[in-house]
């Protein structure tokens, strides 16, 4: 099982790998949103921001957050490892539903290409 820290350094990861892109995902990473990514077999949450084409962790909740974020990714450390070091296919672990995306449907389209 993925560790807290393992977890975070994972969307630092993200994050940087969505800083450095070009194109169309680097237009899809522009978003300004509020995010959260809840880590269900750790019982944590992650809240920030996506904006600047970065992900800004801002706190680290235990259980869900209070507030409803913009964008909302739910699934356990090790499958959020295994997504960001292109171990897993998240096209597939979403259609299973290991992976969880929530978002407006005029967010979801562009975040598709980060995807």
């Amino acid at each position: 099982m993925a560790t807290i820290e393992e977890c975070r350094a994972a969307l630092e990861k993200l994050s940087d790998n969505m800083q450095d892109a070009e194109g169309d995902v680097r237009a899809a990473a522009a978003l300004d949103r509020s995010v959260s990514c809840r880590i269900t077999d750790l019982d944590i949450t992650f809240v920030g921001r996506l904006e600047d084409g970065r992900i800004k962790v801002h706190d680290t909740l235990r259980g869900r957050a209070r507030e409803k974020a913009q964008i909302r990714l739910t699934l356990a450390g090790d499958d959020l490892v295994a997504l960001v070091d292109g171990g897993l296919n998240f096209a597939k672990a979403w259609g299973s539903g290991r992976v969880k995306l929530e978002a407006s449907l005029f967010d979801l389209f562009r975040l598709r290409k980060l995807l």
